[in-house]
């Protein structure tokens, strides 16, 4: 019987890592979904590489000037500054990008506060900007794959919060 009973268990944890995982790829490309909106982005719309606003319901968060450092290998990092207006402080909690690449997050010079490293990700404070990059929290990269012919690299950021946002970060050499 215990067998019987762990093997149903087994079946029922599978079948709902399954389910949950197609009400989020579902969530995540819906019209509904947290997308970029032009007229209440302060430095530009969707489209415009580097840059994205959302501001759905009680979500206000803008990014911009994402640009991927890297290498000829992929190496390198992403610098972004990110501007929380939700009113409740946020967490970028994991970066992807194609082919099944994520970016690893270090934390800024402070242990705790804006811009510190927690479990839950990199802390933006209502009503501030993060830079990412130099002192601040970074996003390091490693053998990034899917850089586009006009030299923009598709990322996904997801937050606590606000939730999937996708930009085509810009690309330099480092």
């Amino acid at each position: 019987m215990a067998g019987t009973t762990r093997h149903l268990r087994t079946l029922l944890a599978a079948s709902l890592s399954v389910a949950l995982a197609v009400l989020a790829s579902g969530c995540a490309n819906s019209p509904d979904s947290h997308r970029a909106t032009p007229a209440s982005a302060p430095t530009g719309g969707p489209g415009i590489p580097g840059r994205a606003h959302v501001d759905v319901a009680d979500v206000d968060l803008t990014i911009t000037d994402a640009v991927a450092h890297l290498d000829r290998a992929g190496d390198g990092s992403l610098s972004m500054s990110v501007r929380n207006e939700d009113g409740v402080p946020e967490h970028l909690g994991m970066v992807a990008t194609p082919d099944g690449g994520r970016g690893v997050l270090a934390g800024g010079r402070s242990a705790e506060g804006n811009g510190s490293l927690s479990t839950a990700g990199i802390l933006l404070l209502s009503g501030t900007t993060v830079t990412f990059g130099g002192s601040g929290p970074r996003v390091l990269l490693h053998h990034v794959r899917g850089v586009t012919a006009g030299h923009t690299l598709p990322v996904a950021l997801q937050f606590g919060v606000a939730g999937l946002v996708r930009l085509q970060a810009r690309v330099t050499s480092s």
